[in-house]
């Protein structure tokens, strides 16, 4: 078995929980209301993304992480 790393993008709600989202795996996030409960949850949800690829004998997506910006928009 090989091991793979994943970006992770983290944001925090109004209620303080961390929410993560995977990029390159679309449709992956978790939730935790601490971020060892949020990396924990969103371990298990990649190994469940990777285990639904591999059953269906598909390739993970070419998707791969480009960046963060932030754009000013007037409200």
């Amino acid at each position: 078995m090989t091991k793979q790393n994943f970006i992770v993008l983290i944001e925090k709600d109004e209620d303080g929980v961390f929410i993560g989202t995977v990029p390159s795996l679309k449709g992956c996030y978790s939730y935790g209301k601490t971020l060892d409960e949020l990396m924990a949850n969103l371990k298990e949800a990649i190994e469940a993304h990777l285990e639904a690829f591999e059953a269906e004998d598909k390739e993970l997506p070419a998707t791969r992480f480009a960046g963060v910006q932030e754009i000013e928009v007037e409200v």
